[in-house]
């Protein structure tokens, strides 16, 4: 066990015990799981054609519905995005903590449906979603919410002749994400988006034509400590946990959403919520 795995543990340990008898608990469990943060990006590359400059894309992720996470929640999260105005909006996976536990029903799918995108929306599977037998009522779900699943595909978004690329995966841990056939046919000049929900799979996105990945999975950690950071990423977000990476010499980028909801354990602590929104500009 290196040092900085053993100050996380000592460390977690410490937090655990204090936060059971202290006003941390509360602030953790009660008060930052609700200050939604709006995190704004600007995107800049010669390959934005004049058609997309200032174009607005929204992400979020990992709303982990049904763990300490509910309809009125997603209402509210629903009217924060639309109030933004995004061209595009875009799911990296998670919407469900554990499908086979939970009983969808109209409102749900009403409240994703509400969410509007000129240029549409988007989604690709996480591991809560192929887990707990959830893959095909996930689908269902999605689909009735006129949001459309890029599974080792992609589509191209048009606006006044002008195209870019979207492109998503499915998920690394449970399922079988193909990024050279998600590729293929594809472009190489134009300017190219991947989704994927876990976001160490930059290190194989690094190695293809894409310019940007967006992705979750991590939650940011849920707690992180002044000094330390976080204290637990699940597999597949240890290398890449929050905010903005600069890959292979600054030819990805990569933002890694801090999530919506939480997992595990119903806590956060120096990791707000948030949605990111994108701003893409032409350089030129």
């Amino acid at each position: 066990m290196n040092r900085r795995t053993f100050l996380k543990k000592a460390f977690g340990s410490i937090i655990t015990l204090l936060g059971l008898t202290g006003g941390t608990y509360y602030y953790a469990k009660e008060l930052e799981p609700q200050t939604l943060t709006i995190s704004e990006h600007e995107i800049y590359s010669d390959k934005i054609t004049a058609a997309f400059n200032k174009f607005k894309i929204i992400q979020f992720s990992d709303t982990h519905l049904g763990f300490h996470y509910t309809l009125n929640q997603l209402e509210e999260l629903v009217n924060k995005i639309n109030n933004e105005s995004p061209d595009l909006i875009v799911f990296t996976g998670d919407l469900i903590d554990e499908p086979d536990k939970y009983v969808p029903d109209s409102r749900l799918i009403s409240l994703l449906r509400r969410l509007e995108a000129k240029f549409g929306k988007y989604w690709v599977y996480g591991n809560h979603d192929h887990g707990g037998y959830g893959t095909d009522m996930l689908k269902e779900i999605m689909n009735q919410a006129d949001f459309q699943l890029l599974k080792n595909s992609h589509t191209v978004v048009k606006s006044n002749k002008e195209e870019i690329i979207l492109a998503g995966v499915d998920d690394v841990m449970l399922g079988k994400p193909d990024l050279d056939k998600t590729l293929a046919n594809t472009n190489n000049s134009l300017f190219t988006i991947l989704l994927s929900h876990e976001p160490d799979y930059a290190d194989i996105t690094a190695n293809h034509p894409v310019d940007v990945q967006l992705s979750g999975h991590s939650h940011g950690g849920q707690v992180r400590l002044p000094f330390i950071g976080h204290l637990y990423t699940p597999a597949y977000a240890e290398k890449y946990v929050q905010g903005e990476y600069k890959i292979n010499n600054g030819k990805l980028l990569l933002y890694v959403n801090r999530g919506i909801g939480t997992t595990r354990l119903p806590y956060r602590f120096l990791c707000r919520p948030e949605i990111n929104v994108y701003t893409l500009n032409n350089e030129s």
